[in-house]
C-alpha cells in the first residue's frame, strides 16, 4: 500500500499528464504569447517607417524658403532704359547724401553728366515694332547715398495723360560690353517689368535688389521699388502746353536679399533613422526566436522530470 505523500504526488503527476494530453497546444502557448509581443513590437515600428517617409516626401515635395541679406557698400550701377517717345532729356546729373540743388533755368537744357547710350532694337513681342530708348548709368555708392537726378521735357502732346516708360536691369556695364546690344535689350524687356512717371511731378524711385537662386544653381534678379511723387510747382512766366518730367533713382539701402528654396528633408537622416528601425525589427524577430526555443527547452525538461517521477513511483 503506498504512502500518503507518494499517493499525493502520484496523483498530481497524473492531472499533470492528464492536462497535457488534453491540451496538446499548452505547450506552445509561450510562443504564441511571444509572438504576441513580437507583433506589438513590430506594428509600431512598422508605423514608425510609414512615417519617416511620409514627412521625408513631405519636405521633399515644400522646401522652405530662405532669406538672406548681404551688406554691400558700393553697387554694380544697373541700367535705366528709358522710353521717352517725343520726349527729350534736358539734363542728368549725379548727387549725394539726397541733396539735389534748387533748379535752374527749368525746361531748358542743362549738363548731361551721366552715362548715356541710345539703342533701337526690334518689339521683343511683335519682331515688327522698333523701340528706341535711352540707357543711364544708375547710382552705386549707396554709402554716400548716391543719386541720379533727371529732366525730361515733352514739347505739347495729344494725348490726355503722359508719362515715360523706363525698367531698370542689374548691370549697366554688361549691356555696354555686350557686342548685341539690340538683343540684350530685347532680352531684359522680356525679363524685367516696366514702370512709369508722370509729367508735372517729381518721382523719386527707391530702388532694391532680390537675387533668387534656382535649383539648377543658377541666379536671377528682380529689382524692387518704392516710389514717391510730389508735385512740380511751374513758375515759369511763359505759358505753353509743354510738360517737365523729374525723376530720382537712388538705393533704399545697402542690403542685397536673397532668396533660395531649402529642402530640409535629409536622405541620409532618414537612411539612418530606418536602418536603427529595420535592426531593432531584426533584434525583436531573433529574441522572439530565441525565447520561443527556450520555453520549448524548459517545457521538455519539465515534462521529462515529470515523466522521470512517474516512472519513479511506477
Amino acid at each position: 500500500m503506498l504512502r500518503p505523500e507518494v499517493s499525493a504526488s502520484y496523483q498530481e503527476l497524473s492531472e499533470d499528464v492528464e492536462r497535457v494530453s488534453e491540451n496538446p497546444t499548452d505547450q506552445r502557448g509561450g510562443e504564441m504569447e511571444v509572438h504576441e509581443d513580437a507583433s506589438s513590437v513590430t506594428l509600431p515600428a512598422v508605423f514608425l517607417v510609414y512615417q519617416t517617409i511620409s514627412d521625408f516626401r513631405e519636405k521633399l515635395n515644400h522646401p522652405v524658403m530662405s532669406v538672406s541679406y548681404k551688406e554691400v557698400s558700393l553697387y554694380d550701377a544697373p541700367g535705366i532704359a528709358f522710353y521717352p517717345g517725343k520726349a527729350r532729356l534736358l539734363s542728368c546729373k549725379h548727387h549725394y547724401y539726397d541733396h539735389i540743388p534748387p533748379l535752374v533755368n527749368p525746361g531748358q537744357p542743362g549738363d548731361i553728366e551721366c552715362t548715356t547710350q541710345s539703342i533701337n532694337y526690334t518689339d521683343p513681342f511683335t519682331n515688327q515694332t522698333m523701340k528706341y530708348a535711352l540707357v543711364v548709368q544708375g547710382p552705386r555708392d549707396v554709402k554716400k547715398k548716391e543719386l541720379v537726378f533727371l529732366q525730361f521735357h515733352l514739347n505739347g502732346t495729344d494725348q490726355d495723360f503722359s508719362a515715360i516708360d523706363y525698367l531698370l536691369f542689374s548691370s549697366f556695364q554688361e549691356f555696354i560690353n555686350s557686342p548685341e546690344k539690340a538683343e540684350f535689350m530685347k532680352d531684359c524687356e522680356s525679363s524685367y517689368s516696366s514702370w512709369k512717371f508722370s509729367g508735372g511731378f517729381r518721382t523719386w524711385v527707391k530702388m532694391s535688389l532680390v537675387k533668387t537662386k534656382e535649383e539648377d544653381g543658377s541666379e536671377t534678379v528682380e529689382f524692387k521699388q518704392e516710389t514717391s511723387v510730389v508735385n512740380y510747382i511751374d513758375q515759369r512766366t511763359k505759358t505753353s502746353s509743354d510738360q517737365l518730367f523729374f525723376v530720382v533713382f537712388e538705393w533704399k539701402d545697402p542690403f542685397i536679399q536673397t532668396v533660395q528654396d531649402i529642402i530640409t528633408a535629409n536622405p541620409w537622416n532618414m537612411i539612418a533613422l530606418l536602418c536603427g528601425i529595420f535592426l531593432a525589427l531584426f533584434k525583436a524577430a531573433d529574441f522572439a526566436k530565441l525565447s520561443v526555443k527556450w520555453m520549448i527547452k524548459i517545457r521538455k525538461r519539465h515534462l521529462k522530470r515529470r515523466s522521470q517521477a512517474m516512472n519513479h513511483i511506477s
